[in-house]
């Protein structure tokens, strides 16, 4: 029998990376590594990542391929070149669109954000996304999502049919790779477990504006709130932020930093209102850092029990809970022990195992 042919969508490869581009490039990756490492996989799949000419960096396979083709650029690379790229493969596109003209494919859609908080992007995002998903999910073969509650969302707003998606999580494993740097919290002028660590979004739905006015209140003067990533203190101003002096920002730092901040840090803050997984807080607990999260969207399937839950829309309570485990430090220990070992079960291996069964039952 003839191996799978499978053309991987690198249009991501374009871009800065992001959650979504993590996803892919870690899925990828991890079916590659099982092609070259099991013979019976190898001679079941071939695998070609085809991307731009603009790419602006290529993947470390090993039994897959990579190449470029064809010469438009964006979303018109995608729509035109690419079909014709993969004609006679299977399509696997994992970063929520792919093109329209292909029937041989299989797509991941990440979540429903763009319906659930529309005002988290701009208008020619969201429109293009609610334009074009739907239209994929009736004409490609299977859509893929990253937990239940996305899939539940999907189908809610239209945008696929329950029976038409499969839930593949994510691995969160790919943190263990960077050592820890360290001195990164001194380097900010932290004391250890004296900080919580945030992102620095400002999408609306990551409700970073809620933990701002819980660091404004008196009972946590005493601790710092850092925010790493893109957006700095005048981006959360122009957005109608209040940003308290006690706020750091790192700006964008390395997996190693991150790692070292995290290891160092009492908690990950996580209020997001809503989220397809939510990679941040398995992160963090896979490397000893204990979390806080909203008990919303995919976040109670995908933590379960061994974080602490506050309320979204309550600063009151994230001042409670965070000021208590500043207080304990054995619960703070109890409480990174059982999040390490919960989010060991989150690996790209298994995730790649699903992934090639789905795409096999479509062949």
């Amino acid at each position: 029998m003839k191996p799978l042919r499978l053309v991987f969508n690198g249009k991501f490869l374009t871009a800065p990376s992001t959650g979504v581009h993590r996803v892919a490039e870690e899925l990828i990756l991890a079916l590659d590594l099982l092609a070259s490492e099991d013979m019976q996989i190898a001679a079941r799949i071939t695998g070609e990542v085809v991307h731009p000419a603009s790419a602006r960096r290529e993947l470390p396979l090993r039994a897959f391929s990579s190449r470029q083709a064809g010469r438009l650029r964006s979303q018109l690379w995608e729509q035109m070149d690419l079909p014709r790229a993969a004609s006679g493969h299977l399509l696997v596109n994992l970063c929520n669109i792919g093109p329209i003209a292909v029937h041989r494919a299989v797509t991941m859609f990440h979540d429903a954000q763009v319906r659930i908080s529309p005002e988290s992007y701009s208008p020619a995002f969201r429109t293009y996304y609610r334009m074009i998903q739907p239209v994929i999910a009736r004409r490609h073969a299977r859509i893929l999502t990253v937990s239940d509650y996305s899939r539940q969302q999907l189908a809610h707003y239209g945008v696929a049919r329950a029976d038409a998606v499969s839930v593949i999580h994510n691995g969160v494993d790919h943190v263990l790779r960077a050592e820890a740097e360290a001195g990164v919290a001194q380097d900010l002028g932290l004391a250890p477990e004296r900080y919580v660590v945030a992102l620095a979004n400002t999408q609306v739905h990551k409700n970073i504006g809620m933990l701002l006015a819980a660091f404004r209140r008196t009972e946590l003067a005493n601790l710092k709130l850092v925010l790493f990533g893109g957006r700095d203190r005048s981006a959360f101003l122009e957005a109608g932020h209040s940003v308290p002096e006690n706020v750091v920002f790192t700006g964008r730092i390395s997996d190693g930093r991150l790692r070292g901040l995290l290891e160092s840090a009492l908690c990950l803050a996580f209020p997001s209102t809503t989220e397809g997984f939510g990679l941040p807080p398995l992160e963090a607990m896979l490397v000893g850092c204990p979390t806080i999260a909203a008990p919303c969207g995919a976040l109670p399937e995908v933590c379960g029990d061994a974080v602490l839950y506050a309320p979204p829309d309550d600063p009151a309570a994230w001042v409670r809970t965070i000021a208590t485990l500043a207080a304990d430090p054995q619960s703070r220990q109890r409480l990174a022990e059982t999040g390490r070992l919960h989010a060991q079960q989150f690996t790209w291996t298994a995730a790649a195992r699903q992934l090639l069964d789905v795409l096999e039952t479509i062949a």
